[in-house]
C-alpha cells in the first residue's frame, strides 16, 4: 500500500485475479445484495490491471485510518458476490472473427460457443467512458492485438484482445480482434448511472 499524493492511496496487487479478488472484498455484500457503502471519507476506489487506487478526504478520514481499512479487507475470490449481471446481446460474425478462430485453431463456431457460454467479470474501466476490459476464468479465448490497429472500430464492436473481452462505446481506433457487434448501450450520460456495465458486474453474452 502506497502513498499516492496527500488523499489516496495504491495497493499493489500480484495479479488481476487477486485485484478483483481484493476489490470484490471492499466492496462486498450490502444487506439487499448489493455493494456496501464507503466508510465517510473514502471518495473513490478505482481497479485496474495490477492496483487498486483508493481516494479518501484527509480532513474527514486520516490517513491512519484509511490504511487500517485496507489493511482488514478480506478479499473474496469466490464467484461474484456484487454487482449486477448484466446480459448482452451479441450479433457475431465480426471482421476478425475468422482470424481469431485461426489464432485459436478452433473453429469459428466454437469461438462463439466459448464467448458466449463462459461469465465475464467486468475487471476495471478505462480507454473510454462505458469501456470495461472483461475477464474470464479460463484462457481458452486469449488472442493477441491485431497487428495494425484500425484507425475507426464502429460502436458496439465486441472485440477480444490478451486476457480480455470489451465492447467499444463510441466509435474509435482500436486493435482489438473483432468478434461481434451488439446494440447496446455502453455509455448514456442521461441514464442516472451512465454506465451500462460496472466493475464488479458479470457479463453474459447471448448469441442474438
Amino acid at each position: 500500500m502506497l502513498p499516492y499524493g496527500d488523499a489516496a492511496f495504491l495497493v499493489e496487487l500480484p495479479d488481476l485475479a487477486a485485484v478483483i479478488a481484493y476489490y470484490r472484498g471492499i466492496l462486498g455484500p450490502g444487506a439487499s445484495g448489493s455493494p456496501q457503502p464507503f466508510p465517510a471519507g473514502i471518495v473513490d476506489v478505482v481497479p485496474a490491471a495490477r492496483t487498486v487506487l483508493v481516494t479518501f478526504e484527509p480532513e474527514v478520514m486520516p490517513p491512519s485510518d484509511v490504511l487500517a481499512w485496507l489493511s482488514a479487507v478480506t478479499p473474496d475470490a469466490s464467484p461474484a458476490t456484487s454487482g449486477c449481471e448484466v446480459e448482452i446481446d451479441v450479433a457475431y460474425g465480426g471482421a476478425d472473427l475468422a482470424a481469431t478462430a485461426r489464432l485459436l485453431g478452433i473453429s469459428e463456431a466454437d469461438v462463439v460457443r466459448c464467448h458466449s457460454g463462459s461469465r465475464w467479470t467486468a475487471a476495471f474501466a478505462g480507454f473510454a467512458p462505458g469501456f470495461v476490459y472483461l475477464a474470464t476464468d479460463h484462457d481458452r479465448l486469449h488472442v493477441p492485438r491485431r497487428a495494425t490497429p484500425r484507425t475507426a472500430v464502429p460502436a458496439g464492436s465486441v472485440g477480444l484482445a490478451g486476457e480480455f473481452s470489451g465492447i467499444y462505446p463510441r466509435s474509435s481506433p482500436g486493435g482489438w480482434q473483432l468478434i461481434g457487434t451488439t446494440a447496446a448501450v455502453l455509455w448514456d450520460s442521461a441514464r442516472p448511472e451512465p454506465a451500462l456495465i460496472r466493475p464488479g458486474d458479470t457479463v453474459r453474452f447471448r448469441e442474438a
